[in-house]
């Protein structure tokens, strides 16, 4: 493959890794019950927020007993994307 394609795929798998650490730290934040006009807790939300909400209207199920695990799901889809490219990259 071209240094191209090659950097373009390893820029792509380095946003996903660092969205993977967006949306762990969403699940954290979950459970406390910060400053909603705090702009990191703003951004974090903004990024993460839109996904889940997807997630949730196609999976219902992804809540269990009042556990969201739409993270959970996010995640691992992202690291089966992540696998899928690299795959491409390697």
């Amino acid at each position: 493959m071209s240094i191209v394609v090659n950097s373009f795929l390893s820029l792509v798998i380095l946003l996903l890794n660092i969205y993977i650490w967006v949306v762990i730290i969403a699940a954290i934040i979950s459970f406390v019950n910060p400053d909603p006009y705090n702009p990191v807790v703003q951004f974090i939300r903004k990024a993460t927020e839109p996904v889940f909400s997807f997630l949730r209207q196609k999976f219902p199920f992804l809540i269990v007993s009042g556990v969201d695990l739409s993270p959970l799901v996010l995640i691992f889809g992202i690291n089966i994307l992540i696998g899928i490219l690299s795959r491409f990259y390697l």
